[in-house]
């Protein structure tokens, strides 16, 4: 095969058409809501950038640890000839796999985002002779259609985002990795665990700021996108730790009463003083929680790592 190919499984309409109804469900509910893949346009790309270099967040810092520590054995276990990202953004931190799987054949990174796929793909095939590298601009929340590459494959899904789906959206959604993986293929997950709660909410509410910028930043691509009128500095940044759940909870808090309008849906959305819009959801897990979703979605939990302080981990799971 060529050495780079891209397919694009999106319509050229998908990401409006999936905003218009996300803000439409989201906003007509209660209590209302978000979902989180609205705050990465440009800007709140550079602002999660930002986010994973403060102090006060740890989950990248952990997971490229593990990454760096453990990569080795990952590539042993998986003895993968085929690499699968799902998200894979700039793949910055799989340059650690790719360097580990001098075997590997076939990398296919999975976006949303064309750009950020031409330029990791373009990046890695200069980087890297004899990688061939098949780039699908896709959604991985919905089914996936892979491209024929040579096995043993690994899917690999980084960066704790399992935790932003709501626990019936990860079983789905671990079906449906488990449904593409043949005998011999594995997934390699990152997920944030439990820990103290001090930990946790500082991470989602740094001192300087930014994670606060992040989270408003939804409301500008909503504006922007949508011809609302939502006033930003009229909502405040929350953050807090759902201890039955499990899970963070990312808020933006009205000020006072107020009336939004978005004039592309023909819709009027009311705020009381103090309501409540939420944005993200967080989950924390914990090792034998991660083994039972996954035993769930017909996967056996067959290696798992931690970072030295035991915060994040890497777990590698195979077909059942």
């Amino acid at each position: 095969m060529s050495p780079y190919l891209l397919t694009r499984t999106l319509p050229a309409d998908a990401t409006d058409a999936a905003l218009r109804a996300d803000v439409l469900s989201g906003l007509t509910a209660q209590p209302k809501t978000l979902p989180p893949k609205w705050f990465y346009d440009a800007h709140g790309s550079d602002l999660f950038e930002e986010i994973t270099r403060l102090d006060e967040y740890y989950p990248t810092r952990a997971e490229r640890e593990i990454l760096i520590a453990r990569a080795g054995e990952i590539a042993a276990a998986s003895g993968a000839r085929t690499l699968i990202e799902l998200g894979s953004g700039s793949s910055e931190k799989t340059r650690h796999l790719l360097d580990a799987l001098p075997q590997l054949h076939t990398y296919v990174p999975v976006d949303v985002s064309e750009s950020a796929l031409k330029g990791a793909s373009e990046a890695l095939l200069a980087e890297r002779e004899g990688l061939s590298v098949h780039a699908l601009v896709a959604d991985f929340t919905h089914v996936l259609e892979l491209p024929d590459s040579p096995g043993p494959r690994l899917v690999v899904f980084l960066g704790g985002t399992l935790g932003n789906l709501l626990p019936d959206e990860r079983a789905t959604f671990l079906k449906s990795v488990r449904a593409r993986l043949a005998p011999g293929d594995g997934l390699l997950l990152g997920t944030d665990l439990v820990k103290d709660e001090a930990t946790l909410v500082t991470a989602y509410d740094d001192a300087a700021g930014v994670t606060a910028a992040f989270n408003k930043n939804v409301l500008t691509v909503v504006n922007r996108e949508l011809g609302a009128d939502f006033p930003a500095g009229e909502f405040d940044h929350v953050a807090l730790w759902d201890p039955d759940n499990e899970w963070i909870e990312m808020r933006l808090r009205a000020r006072r009463a107020l009336t939004v309008k978005i004039r592309e849906l023909d819709l009027v959305v009311h705020f009381e003083e103090g309501e409540e819009l939420r944005t993200e959801v967080s989950a924390k897990f914990r090792e034998e929680k991660v083994r039972q979703e996954l035993a769930t979605a017909g996967l056996r939990l067959d290696q798992w790592w931690t970072d030295a302080a035991g915060r994040f981990a890497l777990s590698l799971a195979t077909a059942d």
